[in-house]
């Protein structure tokens, strides 16, 4: 990325000092051959004339360098992707909510926790990419709630609990949970009882389903499927066969959602 930073200065220092050439004589290979050695011959000599480039106009490069690194992280995910799609990853659906349609050829998998703030971000991204993608995806949300982090494991629990009661009810609860993340970090388990209660699930059950033996199995055996991925932190994704590490902006990641619809479709 330097490089570039440098390549960046010598066309503003070729501005400087070569601005007296002719538009037409800049035309032919033999002048920019001069120009470039007149240019790097003034550099040699005054080296301070590129500290002094880089300096005014430190800005532009650093804009260049960090286009250039996000280019490369980018190729090297999409990369990894094009590996991915044909190695599977098989994952426990039974008994596990699902949003969507249960015919979608492609299945987002979130290994996610309700207290991680990359995770409220992803799933912003997520639902996003859900009405843009309508009936071609749908998405199942699997607890992998990290024991540093105060209140993880208890909204993990509700949710699983909910999802005993109404389906429909514990995805509003999901959404609640993420949009009031803080108040859930703040408060812990009596946010998560009157987000319940003003979504009319029957609050009492909820506590007593929370804390059995169903739902911790489920949990339990969440985190283990995220450990033997090697997932480690919040939040890691499936798309099919895709591995996604992190909150990806929609645009890349709706690249991975395109790489495993078009597998998909090929495979038919």
């Amino acid at each position: 990325m330097f490089h570039k930073a440098l390549t960046a200065a010598l066309l503003i220092s070729l501005c400087l000092f070569a601005g007296t050439a002719s538009a037409a004589d800049a035309t032919t290979t033999k002048d920019n051959e001069a120009l470039k050695q007149q240019l790097e011959s003034i550099l040699r000599e005054n080296p301070e004339v590129l500290m002094n480039v880089l300096r005014e106009n430190s800005e532009e490069l650093f804009m260049i360098m960090r286009e250039g690194s996000q280019k490369a992280q980018r190729k090297a995910i999409t990369a990894q992707w094009k590996n991915d799609v044909d190695v599977p990853k098989t994952v426990n659906l039974k008994n596990r909510l699902v949003r969507g349609d249960a015919d979608s050829p492609v299945t987002i998998v979130a290994f996610s926790d309700f207290t991680c703030p990359y995770c409220e971000q992803a799933a912003f991204t997520v639902n996003t990419i859900l009405k843009h993608y309508g009936k071609t995806v749908r998405f199942v949300f699997k607890n992998f709630p990290l024991a540093s982090h105060e209140h993880a494991r208890t909204a993990s629990e509700y949710f699983v609990a909910a999802g005993l009661q109404d389906k429909d009810k514990a995805w509003k609860l999901y959404d609640a949970i993420f949009a009031n993340r803080a108040v859930l970090i703040a408060d812990g388990e009596p946010f998560l009882k009157d987000t319940a209660a003003s979504l009319g699930l029957d609050v009492k059950r909820l506590e007593a389903d929370a804390k059995s033996t169903a739902v911790k199995a489920i949990i339990d055996e969440d985190t283990k499927e995220a450990q033997d991925f090697g997932f480690s932190g919040t939040p890691y994704f499936l798309v099919n066969n895709i591995v996604i590490r992190g909150a990806l902006p929609f645009d890349l990641f709706s690249e991975a959602v395109d790489l495993a619809l078009d597998h998909a479709n090929k495979k038919k």
